[in-house]
């Protein structure tokens, strides 16, 4: 049976809980150690763990739970429209220029948005009301985490191609049940996989996170 559409599991408009999960292309293990080469390529895992903590700061999108593994990760992940309807059009403006900048510095970061910039963009109302709620979307949170990681991984490699297989597959916790049983699952999962003993060891997770 083919997956549901995305459409038909996400509501945009509704708080909703779902667990994301994204593998690499054919579950090679692009983020962890490989054994044919024997390259190491956990530093990508810094990346992902780093990049969800940037994008839980800007998008109206509560990171639950989440774990990074050598070929696949887990996002638990509660969208917040209500959230991201109090903000200001300024605000809604000034945290998408910080996710998807116009200009950025040499070192990759973010240029300083100019009063023009900022006007130009506010002076169009149908764009405002697009980013606002694009940052209340689990689709562009997921997004904007793999895309950039799998350009960088490329760039790294010297290749081109598909990094992750395809879109990520998600599905909603209905209740308070689902939504504990699936964090568990999230938090222990690096145990199941092999690349850990205890919680206390299992570092690119909430449960590490928490525990520290």
């Amino acid at each position: 049976m083919p997956p549901c559409p995305r459409k038909d599991i996400i509501d945009p408009d509704v708080v909703g809980i779902y667990h994301c999960v994204s593998r690499c292309v054919r579950r090679a293990l692009l983020c962890g150690l490989d054994a044919l080469t024997g390259q190491c390529f956990d530093h990508r895992k810094d990346w992902l763990e780093q990049a969800t903590a940037r994008l839980a700061a800007l998008f109206a999108i509560d990171v639950l739970d989440f774990c990074v593994l050598s070929n696949h990760i887990h996002h638990v992940l509660r969208n917040r429209p209500d959230i991201v309807e109090k903000w200001s059009d300024e605000e809604v403006v000034r945290r998408w220029w910080q996710i998807c900048p116009k200009r950025k510095e040499p070192d990759g970061s973010p240029s300083e948005m100019t009063e023009a910039e900022l006007q130009m963009q506010l002076s169009d109302k149908g764009l405002v009301q697009e980013l606002r709620g694009r940052l209340s979307s689990i689709s562009w949170f997921m997004k904007i985490l793999k895309e950039p990681v799998a350009k960088r991984a490329n760039l790294e490699d010297e290749v081109t191609g598909f990094f992750w297989d395809g879109r990520f597959r998600s599905i909603r916790l209905l209740d308070s049940a689902a939504v504990l049983a699936c964090s568990i699952y999230v938090d222990l999962n690096m145990i199941r996989a092999g690349q850990a003993k205890t919680p206390e060891d299992s570092r690119y997770t909430s449960a590490w996170h928490r525990i520290q």
